[in-house]
């Protein structure tokens, strides 16, 4: 019968973790506070973890610099479609390759795994090209068709192939017993079990679509076109400079809706985390 900790135990071990959170902390919370700070003390040594003059200005101005909720609109929508879109394939190709045998499925899946081996630099020339001759450049067409269909979606792919291995074929062969065909068993059993593996691949997903930065850059070109991350390095001054406290008030509301997601999701990203890489 193993014993409770003591108390002590219980003190020392959440002291050093919270030691061991402060190298990860503290840049949030410079951030944070640092948007409310004179620009003069925002670089000053040592950090102040505390302004030591209150100052909105940099939420109001960040609106007025550039078409900041335009860009900010671009964001949420562009990454929730994205999320979507990866769940709906992500989910159908996974149970296809756990379920359904066919020849040759061990190699095409290998193929698939090799997209998680080339880098988004190779392959943004030809997309860039592609798209051009589809007409999509300066659109948000390739930030959310490549996400869907193209590489980033092979880890999801493979999070919900791995989920679906550990699903028990019994329950399955019951669905079947019950005249289920293949499509309604995906719909009514396999995939209602699959939420903490879903859960997991909305948040990489939503993550990975939020922080994009290098396909945004090359496509688009129209400011009110502009995701987060390119928007935020616009905030510069007339010389070049960057203009710190607008970054950091656009920085600090560009974590809002990841910080939110995570949230609500934590407990499916860890359980689907815990399902994935057991069997293969």
């Amino acid at each position: 019968m193993s014993r409770k900790p003591s108390r002590r135990a219980r003190l020392v071990f959440w002291g050093v973790l919270m030691v061991l959170a402060i190298p990860f902390v503290f840049p949030t919370w410079w951030m944070v506070t640092s948007s409310f700070k004179p620009v003069a003390d925002i670089l000053a040594l040592p950090p102040q973890l505390f302004p030591t003059t209150w100052r909105f200005d940099a939420y109001r101005d960040v609106f007025e610099v550039q078409p900041f909720a335009r860009q900010y609109l671009n964001s949420v929508y562009i990454a929730l479609l994205v999320t979507a879109g990866t769940l709906v394939v992500s989910s159908m190709a996974g149970y296809a390759f756990a379920r359904i045998r066919f020849r040759g499925q061990n190699l095409l899946f290998l193929v698939v795994l090799v997209g998680l081996l080339i880098p988004s630099e190779v392959t943004i020339v030809p997309l860039f090209q592609m798209f051009r001759q589809l007409d999509m450049i300066n659109t948000h067409w390739p930030l959310i068709l490549v996400p869907i269909l193209g590489a980033p979606s092979v880890l999801t792919t493979f999070i919900m192939r791995q989920f679906f291995l550990n699903l028990p074929v019994e329950l399955e062969e019951a669905a079947r017993i019950d005249g289920l065909g293949r499509l309604a068993m995906f719909l009514r059993v396999a995939l209602p079990l699959a939420r903490p593996a879903l859960g997991a691949v909305a948040i990489f997903t939503f993550l990975h679509s939020w922080n994009l930065f290098l396909e945004p850059v090359v496509m688009l070109s129209s400011p009110e076109l502009f995701t987060l991350p390119q928007a935020l390095t616009q905030f510069v001054d007339a010389y070049g400079g960057p203009m710190w406290n607008l970054q950091l008030a656009a920085a600090s509301m560009t974590a809002i809706p990841v910080l939110v997601v995570f949230v609500i999701a934590q407990k499916q990203f860890v359980e689907g985390l815990a399902h994935t890489g057991l069997k293969g």
